[in-house]
């Protein structure tokens, strides 16, 4: 082994300090100054003035070293030989050293500053906990000037939205991102990045959780593993929360979290006791395709009624002014507007009465629901010049009525993912309707089997058949269309990297399918599932068949976050029995005395159903055939083939 060099010690010493930082490196710099002016003095004291002390040479020394402007004014041979080489390396360690050192620390800290590491120090603001493909869509809820939390912020008198998002990452690509899209753009500025993860009981420091009105914490269908899914990064945030909360001896925030698997909606209670609203997003988006199934046409009216889009919503409106009054009196006072029923309040929790009777009396501290385009237009208070007919709607429930009743309805399902034993589960709660469902997709066929068998033992009601092969394969998936599907549905994958991907692969397989039942003499329901909000722009002409699942969890967790009572209304709609959306033939009904929406109302009411609005057979310009809460005084002008959308309530589900 070689010895140890003095120029080797000194060059891992001063390599040491040098990595300590821009204080460390000054430091080094000025003992560097200190001892050139030291030496340059040194040298040039023989050639001053005779009663010059050392002290003043080191001076002038320093002087030139630090100003090359006194260089002309010095006399002598050897004295100006000093200076100059006291000029030259001032350039050199005084100028430039120092200036790299300085830019290079200033660079560094703005860099640290744009990583999203320093602490908020905000109220009454929002928390987003992950960045999913679910944020960007709720990002657009949030600052929609229209939407719930804007109300939700008003009533804590805040008044703008501050918005803190907490990313694994920050970077300008992702705020370049956030003001590229609609909705957001120049309302960007009131964004604040953090990063870390929800698994980092700092990171939820750093985003203010206990001092906000309402924490977000959306789920993720891409991304993680089987030993760390995005439920188990909810529920270790959900305990982080709680044990901060009870450290800091604070109340813990109101809550409002998706969890991709509804079996474990028991563990999140268990891990947080604060206020807290759970979207099981497998249970919400196998519901809406079970319905679409059933009902063809249905994802045109959930891409309304559930998005930021224009076009109704349903909202949950106090009752103070109206108390005392039955839905019909109520009705008869909100033009724009549509009663669907009551919310009333039984202890600690709330019993929703959809499609109530219109005699139903308005108690105390009920909440009405409505659908409407705007908040003010369901404001059940409002002075009108004159007020509509009174409806009467009688109680009842009828047996579900759709197109399929008393057979089979066959499915085939191309694709893979890991909701899909829950939509073979909600496919068994609607008895007695039965279906007869085949799997195509990649994934093992025992392995498929063995998958949804684990998920409940309901799924064994349903017949289901597998298959192992890639449905993009023309000649694989030709033999398996000629066996005459009811509905055909193809899912976005979560086993690629990326939604872009699965979507990708979807979009591409509808085209195949489309372009093969091309001439079939019975064209079956293509109903297209993505995951990617961005692509919502290249299926706008076929909106009526595709479900955009962000989108729709998005804006449930928005508008819960202001209105919790919203998640059972939500809950009782799309659920097997109960009350229920459907589509009704004409014929259903004594068309004979009805010329506009009023008059639909009317017979609707007296049929113990609440009419919405109109599906049209043929679409307008915009692929559009649904006309929620059409104007009621317009006739509507119907067609064959044209359907009403009526909310009515179905006979209870023998599980």
């Amino acid at each position: 082994m070689l010895p140890f060099t003095l120029v080797g010690r000194l060059r891992y010493i001063l390599e040491r300090q040098l990595v300590k930082g821009a204080h460390y490196q000054l430091m080094v710099v000025a003992i560097f100054i200190g001892l050139i002016s030291l030496i340059g003095g040194w040298l040039a004291w023989p050639s001053a003035a005779a009663d010059m002390p050392l002290a003043d040479s080191v001076w002038w020394a320093f002087l030139r070293l630090t100003d090359p402007g006194y260089l002309g004014d010095d006399q002598g041979t050897w004295r100006r030989i000093v200076s100059t080489a006291l000029t030259i390396m001032g350039y050199v360690v005084f100028m430039g050293t120092l200036v790299a050192i300085m830019t290079r620390w200033l660079i560094s800290s703005m860099a640290t500053l744009e990583q999203g590491l320093t602490p908020v120090t905000i109220r009454n603001h929002v928390v987003i906990l992950g960045w999913t493909n679910r944020t960007i869509p709720l990002i657009r809820e949030i600052l929609d000037t229209a939407g719930g939390i804007q109300r939700l912020l008003l009533a804590r008198e805040t008044k703008r939205v501050r918005l803190v998002i907490l990313a694994d990452e920050v970077n300008t690509k992702r705020m370049q991102e956030m003001r590229d899209e609609p909705g957001i753009g120049r309302h960007g500025k009131h964004i604040i990045l953090r990063s870390g993860t929800a698994l980092q009981p700092e990171a939820l420091h750093r985003v203010a959780c206990m001092q906000a009105t309402v924490v977000m914490i959306p789920g993720r269908s891409q991304g993680g593993t089987d030993l760390v899914t995005g439920d188990m990064e909810t529920i270790k945030a959900l305990l982080t929360l709680q044990a901060h909360a009870h450290l800091t001896r604070q109340p813990p925030p109101y809550v409002v979290a998706e969890i991709e698997d509804v079996r474990k909606v028991k563990i999140m209670r268990r891990a947080y006791k604060g206020p807290m609203e759970i979207l099981a997003s497998d249970a919400i988006v196998s519901r809406l395709m079970a319905q679409s199934i059933i009902h063809p046409g249905l994802p045109e009216f959930f891409a309304e009624v559930m998005s930021v889009h224009d076009g109704n919503e349903f909202y949950v409106r106090s009752s103070d002014g109206c108390q005392g009054a039955s839905l019909a009196e109520v009705a008869a006072t909100c033009p724009a507007a549509i009663v669907c029923g009551i919310m009333r309040p039984e202890g600690e929790q709330w019993r929703s009465m959809l499609n109530a009777p219109s005699s139903e009396i308005v108690g105390p501290g009920d909440k009405l629901v409505m659908l409407a385009r705007q908040y003010a237009d369901a404001d059940p208070v409002q002075k009108t010049i004159e007020k509509l007919r009174l409806l009467e709607r009688p109680a009842g429930t009828f047996p579900p009525r759709n197109a399929a009743a008393g057979r089979d309805l066959k499915v085939l399902i191309l694709g893979w993912n890991n909701r899909l034993p829950a939509l073979i589960d909600e496919l068994a709660s609607y008895s007695p309707q039965r279906f007869q469902v085949q799997v195509l997709s990649t994934l093992d066929t025992a392995l498929q089997r063995a998958t949804i068998a684990r998920y409940s033992e309901r799924t064994a009601q349903v017949t289901c058949e597998h298959m192992q092969g890639d449905f993009m394969l023309e000649g694989l998936l030709k033999p398996v269309l000629e066996r005459g599907w009811d509905s055909i549905l193809l899912i976005s994958s979560d086993l690629l990297a990326s939604g872009e991907e699965a979507d990708a692969r979807a979009m591409v397989g509808y085209m195949v399918v489309d372009e093969l039942l091309k001439g079939a003499s019975k064209r079956p329901q293509l109903l297209l599932e993505l995951s990617d909000p961005s692509n919502e722009a290249l299926v706008v002409r076929n909106r009526g068949e595709c479900i955009i699942s962000p989108m729709i969890l998005s804006h449930l967790m928005a508008q819960i976050a202001q209105r919790r009572e919203l998640s059972l209304v939500i809950e009782d709609l799309f659920t097997a029995g109960g009350p229920e959306i459907l589509y009704r033939s004409q014929a259903d009904y004594p068309m004979h005395s009805v010329n506009n929406f009023a008059d639909l109302e009317a017979v609707a009411a007296l049929n113990g159903e609440t009419a919405l609005g109109v599906y049209r057979h043929d679409p307008d310009d915009d692929g559009r055939r649904l006309q929620l809460n059409p104007p009621r005084n317009i006739p509507l002008k119907l067609k064959p083939g044209d359907q009403l959308v009526i909310l009515t309530t179905v006979e209870a589900v023998q599980a």
